[in-house]
């Protein structure tokens, strides 16, 4: 850490008041060996990370890239690991700043262990955040992503989301990288429906899920401070132990079983971190890998041939459901309904008869195509695009229908939610070699640049010293919340629900709150959405030129 930062935390310290103890030397560095070991790592993760690329793409007989194509993807993929390595530092500090502050691990032990969780969390997570951020993008850069605005789009909205973090990095505020990259996609998709030509109809903002999605990061902050100060005032009632609400002594860790308790809390938050906010890098990769190679990666070619009969059987089924609700209207080719229901989805104008006749038609066409090839491992190259396509259609039509006016009876609604689910089956998985990357990445940025953040998070929030209690329950409170959030497909904030919950349970004791620090979390808090907006808006005009 720069002498600038030691000398403002000693400051912070002594001006706090006479219940400020000295927080835990965080200026000691790495030996040369750990250094060789981190780079060892990012080497050879980065090597693994081409030879699985280069391998999915022989396998299935994928047209070598050129030079230029394959530049362009090698920068794409670098920029998207680059975010994660950034979330990494910026919003793992949070994990960490508890037991270092409590003294329960030493600084050095503490980012490694939560390096390693974060690892494990992303290898063990179960992908379902990793597409809730693409459904917020326009159908047509979806569907085109290898498109030049679909390269725009990409580097628009992790540029913007990288920059911003740095800069509250820079001010040592914890800033919330989910909401960054929200704020992000949000910018590309209203710059791409302003940019449109007049007349043309252009999706922008999926506002639906994005509404969903922005109550999880705006009500985080208000649900980790409230529950953490009630999870405090629970164990003072319950638990009759006075050490468990002390701040630490000097340099001596805390007892036994309060330091296992911390630990553990740690272990938990550093886990779901990972699970959770791994997996929205790994989305926008397969974004781009969908893009740029779409016979390896468009479908996924791990499903078992066993499942094809169930496949084509659920596509009869729901287009028997789609053309029940047609109302008469005839049953237009697979072009036409291709069209149609990309038109549907963008104007959001799902619920009408002949809507309904171009999903049943999309549905038999899909399930013909499955039917004749063998199975979805064995569609050819020169299908796989529109094939991968017309399931992103039907899925995302399925899950937009009943906000747009559907009615379905409990049989039809569990016959579209089976289709569904084995549409994207075929069309959302992580290769393995992709998991290992993001979460070499996520790790290894755990361990480098986390000071700045830890010491606004163990000194400035609160007016005393973090006690054993407090840091518990901070943690307790940001592990199940994010855990639940991966369970449902959600993507959170690590940064504010922790932050808050530190806020809270300072409130909860009596101990006082930093007005200054209070509110510069929340400014950040307020405009990171408005900002990052205009950054990836702003970048993905002048990129949309550029390509």
């Amino acid at each position: 850490m720069s002498d600038a930062i030691a000398a403002e935390r000693r400051s912070a310290s002594s001006s706090a008041g006479p219940e400020r103890r000295t927080g835990p030397n965080l200026d000691g560095g790495i030996h040369v060996s750990g250094l060789i070991a981190f780079a060892f790592v990012l080497l050879g993760g980065l090597a693994y990370a081409g030879y699985g690329l280069i391998r999915d793409m022989n396998a299935v007989g994928e047209t070598p890239l050129a030079i230029g194509a394959f530049a362009l993807l090698a920068l794409a993929l670098f920029i998207a690991l680059a975010f994660e390595f950034v979330n990494g530092f910026h919003d793992t500090a949070n994990a960490v700043a508890t037991v270092i502050y409590t003294h329960a691990l030493p600084p050095v032990v503490a980012v490694i262990w939560s390096g390693a969780f974060n690892f494990l969390g992303v290898m063990l997570s179960s992908g379902a955040v990793a597409y809730a951020i693409v459904t917020l993008l326009p159908v047509e850069l979806i569907l085109q992503v290898g498109s030049a605005a679909g390269y725009a789009m990409i580097f628009s909205l992790l540029i913007a989301a990288i920059l911003w973090n740095l800069g509250t990095w820079a001010l040592g505020l914890p800033n919330s990288s989910s909401h960054a990259l929200i704020g992000s996609v949000i910018g590309v998709g209203l710059a791409n429906q302003l940019m449109a030509p007049e007349g043309q109809g252009t999706s922008g903002v999926e506002w639906g899920q994005a509404l969903k999605v922005l109550e999880g990061l705006l009500f985080s902050p208000v649900l980790g401070f409230v529950l953490a100060a009630l999870l405090l005032l629970a164990m003072k009632a319950v638990v009759m132990r006075r050490d468990l609400y002390e701040a630490p002594k000097g340099e001596a860790p805390p007892p036994p079983w309060i330091r296992a308790l911390l630990i553990l809390t740690c272990t938990l938050v550093s886990f779901f971190h990972g699970g959770n906010d791994g997996q929205k890098g790994m989305g926008l990769i397969m974004l781009i890998l969908i893009g740029a190679a779409p016979t390896a990666y468009a479908l996924n070619r791990t499903m078992s041939d066993d499942t094809t009969p169930a496949f084509v059987q659920q596509s009869r089924g729901a287009s028997a459901v789609f053309s029940g609700h047609a109302a008469g209207a005839p049953l237009p080719d697979a072009a036409a309904a291709r069209t149609g229901v990309t038109e549907a989805l963008r104007s959001k104008d799902l619920n009408q008869p002949a809507i309904y006749a171009a999903l049943a038609a999309l549905s038999d066409d899909i399930a013909a195509s499955v039917q004749r090839h063998g199975a979805i491992r064995q569609v050819p190259a020169a299908a796989t695009p529109n094939l991968r396509n017309d399931m992103y259609l039907a899925a995302d039509a399925v899950r937009l229908l009943p906000g747009a006016g559907a009615g379905f009876s409990a049989e039809e609604g569990k016959t579209l939610k089976a289709y569904a689910g084995l549409l994207n089956d075929g069309t959302r998985y992580i290769p393995t070699w992709v998991k290992v990357s993001v979460a070499l990445a996520l790790g290894l940025g755990t361990m480098v640049g986390w000071k700045r953040i830890v010491v606004t998070v163990g000194e400035r929030i609160g007016k005393t010293h973090l006690t054993y209690a407090q840091g518990a329950s901070a943690e307790m409170v940001a592990a199940g919340t994010i855990g639940l959030a991966e369970l449902y497909g959600l993507p959170v904030s690590t940064t504010h629900i922790l932050s808050s919950g530190v806020a809270g349970t300072m409130a909860a004791n009596g101990s006082g709150l930093q007005v200054a620090t209070v509110r510069n979390m929340a400014l950040a808090w307020v405009l990171t959405l408005p900002a990052a907006i205009t950054l990836a808006g702003g970048l993905f005009f002048i990129l949309r030129h550029v390509f």
